[in-house]
């Protein structure tokens, strides 16, 4: 459908979800992984953190989006979709990075899964202690 049709671009990370994000100009249909937003996301707050971007810069109608999303979480995964389409609106308008810094969208939040250590059955979970 988009084969050969200009885009932006914008790559979005969050946790261990790797989000790539092609932003067309259309009509407001947002597609993850081939299949409608409604379709891949159950919660209503998941839709609204992807939307997020576009209502804060006042382009809920005027893009078609497309995700590849890979790794993780439903919530990190729109996480990713989130910073990516942050980014790939900026290559549309380098004029709309204030608003978007101002949100926090453009920042990689940095949080990751603690590692396990040993002697300990996850991260600071010890084993249970047992007087007799």
């Amino acid at each position: 459908m988009y084969d050969k049709k200009p885009y932006f671009y914008g790559t979005g990370r969050r946790k261990h979800s790797v989000a790539r994000v092609r932003v067309y100009t259309g009509t407001g249909s947002i597609k993850v992984n081939g299949r409608d937003i409604d379709d891949y996301f159950g919660l209503e707050t998941l839709k609204l953190i992807v939307r997020q971007p576009l209502a804060l810069t006042d382009t809920l109608g005027k893009f078609d989006i497309e995700c590849n999303v890979a790794g993780g979480g439903v919530t990190g995964q729109a996480g990713a979709i989130r910073h990516g389409l942050s980014r790939a609106l900026l290559q549309y308008n380098e004029e709309l990075r204030p608003l978007l810094k101002k949100a926090g969208f453009l920042t990689r939040d940095p949080r990751m899964k603690e590692r396990k250590k040993y002697g300990l059955k996850a991260a600071r979970r010890a084993p249970q202690f047992s007087k007799r």
